[in-house]
């Protein structure tokens, strides 16, 4: 078969979005689309997910600032899980979502037949480690699809090179320690069929090992008296490898964490906007890799490793220490709006500050800076010297400008 020659372009930044909020950060700091849920037919039943009236708006808001709004479909349906899918389906394309993603050959069969100007994108699920298969799927009419995360960089340019179809890969988040993420574990252990949207993440509990004939007694599989963590894959990070993944012609790069905070959205989306739009640019300034590298260790996330696209991990993608994730700071709040003459900056807590701590503010706009809080009002006017309610809205002076969207962390200090 004959190869193409692959056009270098800018790819898509797509960023998860758990919800309407979610949205909306991910959108501001930098997506250029987005992926969500509704509250059926998708693979993450507890990630809080969209009412269509949600997903309506969601689209409204996405659209005005130039972003695609993508919605999962990717169960593996029972025959009951299939009703109501033509409805919902025609609704997606009454409220114009820019695609669905699909993994089952059924859910994309009713799609082609209900709403055939509906854009279709096979979700990693179906589980597709071949130019051939790619080829398949691109003739039944799909137009991306998410390479499985077992490829390597090599395999997925031979695949963009033989196939005239999108490539979306995967550069960022949490992994499944299954293939492809299809996964037993949840249905036997917790009755929550993880290919039907309720995964319990039974890979991240602790297991020990149990001889049948010495029933009691348990034997960690590693040196480690609170068991072991062998299910426990790291999360994926490519951040220091974006060149190669951008001249390999990849048209969308993933962030994985719908479940994930607003927080986590806002700064690795942030991150991987800047390096990219840095590649692309053409006058290009001094870019501080490190820094922005520095960024993504401020987000709760396991031991990062680089998965299989560089060979196979073997031991360098399952954290064997423990399941606990890294949490070095807490997401203090974001800034509601800010008063130019007198400084002040109103802003929803969402997690405990005081007097005297040091806060750093950030945003899409790249105007970090740290200070200490000197003052904090509540909405009666009352001074505080502890913000303890969540959600509670403040106002609290600052030492330059801030926006709309910008977020409040602070860095935990151990005791």
């Amino acid at each position: 078969m004959e190869k193409r020659v692959i056009e270098m372009k800018k790819p898509e930044l797509l960023a998860p979005a758990g919800n309407l909020e979610k949205l909306k950060f991910a959108v501001i700091y930098g997506a250029d689309a987005v992926y969500l849920g509704g509250k059926n037919f998708g693979l993450r039943a507890f990630a809080g997910n969209f009412e269509l009236d949600q997903i309506n708006e969601g689209v409204k808001f996405a659209h005005r600032h130039g972003v695609k709004v993508y919605i999962t479909v990717n169960i593996f349906p029972h025959n009951e899980d299939l009703k109501g899918l033509p409805q919902y389906l025609e609704e997606l394309q009454k409220i114009n979502v820019d695609a669905i993603i699909c993994s089952d050959p059924g859910v994309i069969k009713i799609a082609k037949e209900t709403t055939p100007l509906l854009p279709i994108h096979l979700s990693t699920q179906a589980n597709n480690v071949n130019w051939a298969s790619a080829q398949f799927w691109s003739e039944q009419g799909v137009e991306r699809i998410v390479m499985a995360r077992e490829l390597s960089l090599e395999e997925i340019i031979e695949i963009k090179k033989r196939v005239a179809v999108e490539i979306e890969t995967f550069i960022h988040g949490a992994m499944c320690i299954s293939y492809s993420g299809r996964c037993l574990l949840s249905n036997y252990m917790a009755d929550r069929d993880a290919n039907r949207g309720e995964c319990a993440q039974a890979c991240r509990w602790n297991y020990n090992l149990v001889e049948e004939k010495r029933p009691g007694k348990y034997y960690p599989i590693i040196e480690d008296e609170r068991g072991t963590y062998v299910f426990n894959s790291q999360d994926l990070c490519l951040f220091e490898h974006m060149k190669l993944l951008i001249d390999a012609g990849i048209d969308s790069f993933k962030i994985e964490g719908r479940m994930k905070s607003v927080y986590y959205v806002a700064t690795v989306v942030r991150a991987y906007r800047k390096i990219i739009d840095y590649y692309f640019s053409e006058q290009k300034q001094h870019f501080n890799i490190n820094y922005w590298r520095e960024e993504l260790e401020k987000v709760s996330h396991r031991p990062y490793t680089t998965g299989f696209y560089f060979g196979k991990p073997e031991d360098s993608a399952a954290t064997l220490e423990s399941s606990n994730y890294i949490r070095p700071y807490d997401f203090v709040g974001v800034v509601l709006d800010y008063e130019e003459t007198t400084g002040i900056a109103t802003i929803e807590q969402r997690n405990r500050f005081h007097i005297g701590e040091r806060i750093e503010f950030f945003g899409p706009h790249g105007n970090d800076f740290s200070q200490v809080i000197t003052e904090i009002v509540d909405e009666e006017g009352n001074y505080l010297e502890t913000a303890p309610h969540p959600r509670q809205i403040l106002k609290i002076p600052v030492k330059q400008r801030v926006f709309s969207f910008d977020l409040l962390r602070r860095e935990k200090i151990d005791e």
